[in-house]
Formats: structure tokens, C-alpha cells, sequence
């Protein structure tokens, strides 16, 4: 009986070692692979983030590339590389350049006839030569109407092909815009450019309504905003140009502004982001303005040469 004792001792001492080795084998088995799944998501996060890094850097190199392409000083800086001698003439005191009006005028004229089939009236009402100021309503969010005003001027009257028009600060915050404004001819709006203009015989669009006028709400419409302080008149009177009034019918409907919203305007340099039935809903195409139908008239001369001097203080 003894010896019966002893064995079935050792043989249970036998089964527990077994049942012991076999569950530390599944623990390390189940440690080792809850391990290896944990090193398996580390590696995948890291090659996530490695690929979201690789991403970030693609997208700025992509963007600089973009907004390089788009300067228009680039393609300055090829045409001359490529020795085109006409590309190196400098642009104006003012930042114009001759040679790339001409070249992207088929747009703006595209824009003109077939786009907004602008129907201009009254151009010969304005000189021949000489310094002008041409005083017009404004409106459209984008300046387009000084560009058409321009673009009038330059396909329809005989002589003049010297129109500059004043832009408000905002546009030259923004990137491409700026530098597109500056190159067509555009000039930052304030008294002391318009009287250089104008001293230096030229024609100069001015908009007394500023960004009050270009930011009116679509119900506002047609409805003149506050022109100021009459410094126009002023300035007429100062630098002894005529005075010729335009009116611009069409431009209020291109971009209609629903609402405005002023979150992140100032951070990006803007007055306001209008709210538009197509932006920002689709994006960059709600930017494309809408093909309405333009008029503009043009004014008989209104002159200043009969008052005095003491006149321009006459609030």
C-alpha cells in the first residue's frame, strides 16, 4: 500500500508539472502576441504619421510652387530669360507694365463683348488728352468695374488709352491679386496717388463709395453708399481736371452678397467674407462671378475752373 502511495504521488506531481508547464506556454504564447500586436500598431502610427509629415511637405512645396507659378513676376522673369528684350522694360512708378496689359487684354476683352456684353455709351464725352476724373458708382465685391470702365475707355474712345483706376487697400492683402492689380494699371487708392495721376495727365477712375460700395447686401443693390467728404471734388478743384460722372448698371449682380461674415476676416486681410448663393458653397468656383449683362454711360464734363481757390475749404 505504501508503494501505491508513492506513485500515484509522483504521478499526480507529474500531471500538475505538465498542466503548469502547459499555461505558462499559452500565457507567454498570449503575452508574446499581444506584444507583437502592440509594436504592429506602434510601427503602422508611426508610419502614418511619417506619411502625414511626407503629406504636409508635399502640399507646401506644391503650394509655393502654385502661388510661384501664378506671380506674374514669373513669367516676367522666363520671357526674359528666354531673351525676349521687350520683357525687361521696367514697370511705371505705380507698378504697371505696359507690355503684359497688352498681352492679357484679349481677356479682359473676352470679358467685355462676350461675357458681360458691356454696352458703353457717352465715351466721347470724355477729352481727348489731358488729366480727367472719372467718378463712378461701385459695386460687384471683386473691383471688375474699374477694369471694364478701363476697358471701355480703351476700345471705344479714339484717343485716350491711359486709364488708371484707384483699388482699395484690402486687394493688395491679397496674394496674386495685389500684384495682378498693380500690373494692369490698378493704383492704391488715396488722395495723394490720385493728385500724382492727375498732375501727370492722367485719366483716373476713382470710387468714392470705397468698400462700403463693393460690399453692399444684394437687397441694397443700385442704392448709393456715402461718398465721403466730397474729396473728389476737392481734388478736381485742386488740380484743375473736369470731372466726368459714370454709371455702371450689371456689376451688382456677378457676385449677389446674401450675408457677410466677419470670423477670419481680418486675419486675413479683408473686410469681410461674403456669402454668395455659389461661395463658399462650391468652393473656388463660387468665385467665378456670373455672366450678367453690363451697361455703362459716361457724363457730360462737370468743371471747376469758376471757383476760387478759397472754395476747396468750403465744407
Amino acid at each position: 500500500n505504501h508503494d501505491i502511495r508513492d506513485m500515484l504521488h509522483t504521478k499526480n506531481i507529474a500531471v500538475d508539472e505538465k498542466n503548469i508547464r502547459a499555461d505558462l506556454d499559452a500565457l507567454y504564447q498570449q503575452l508574446e502576441g499581444r506584444l507583437q500586436k502592440t509594436l504592429d500598431n506602434l510601427s503602422r502610427r508611426e508610419a502614418d504619421q511619417r506619411k502625414e509629415k511626407e503629406a504636409v511637405v508635399v502640399v507646401k512645396e506644391k503650394t509655393s510652387q502654385l502661388i510661384k507659378l501664378l506671380s506674374l513676376d514669373f513669367y516676367k522673369t522666363v520671357l526674359g530669360r528666354q531673351g525676349h528684350a521687350e520683357y525687361q522694360e521696367e514697370v511705371d512708378p505705380f507698378g504697371m507694365h505696359r507690355h503684359l496689359v497688352e498681352k492679357i487684354k484679349p481677356l479682359f476683352d473676352f470679358l467685355y463683348r462676350k461675357y458681360w456684353r458691356v454696352t458703353a455709351t457717352g465715351v466721347t464725352n470724355i477729352p481727348g488728352d489731358g488729366k480727367v476724373l472719372i467718378v463712378g458708382n461701385h459695386s460687384g465685391t471683386v473691383p471688375y468695374d474699374g477694369a471694364m470702365i478701363k476697358t471701355s475707355i480703351l476700345n471705344e474712345h479714339s484717343k485716350r488709352k491711359d486709364a488708371r483706376f484707384l483699388v482699395e487697400d484690402f486687394v493688395y492683402h491679397m496674394p496674386i491679386l495685389g500684384t495682378f492689380m498693380y500690373r494692369i494699371g490698378g493704383v492704391r487708392a488715396c488722395p495723394e496717388n490720385a493728385e500724382l495721376l492727375l498732375n501727370a495727365g492722367h485719366l483716373v477712375i476713382v470710387f468714392p463709395e470705397g468698400v462700403k460700395g463693393i460690399g453692399k447686401l444684394y437687397r441694397e443693390r443700385y442704392k448709393l453708399q456715402r461718398f465721403g467728404r466730397g474729396g473728389f471734388i476737392k481734388l478736381c478743384m485742386k488740380t484743375g481736371s473736369p470731372l466726368i460722372p459714370v454709371g455702371v448698371v450689371g456689376a451688382e449682380e456677378i457676385h449677389p452678397i446674401m450675408m457677410k461674415s466677419n470670423i477670419l476676416a481680418k486675419t486675413i486681410g479683408v473686410p469681410y467674407i461674403p456669402i454668395t448663393p455659389t461661395f463658399p458653397l462650391l468652393g473656388l468656383l463660387g468665385c467665378i462671378p456670373l455672366p450678367s449683362k453690363w451697361s455703362i454711360h459716361f457724363g457730360e464734363p462737370i468743371r471747376f475752373d469758376s471757383f476760387e481757390p478759397k472754395a476747396m475749404d468750403d465744407e
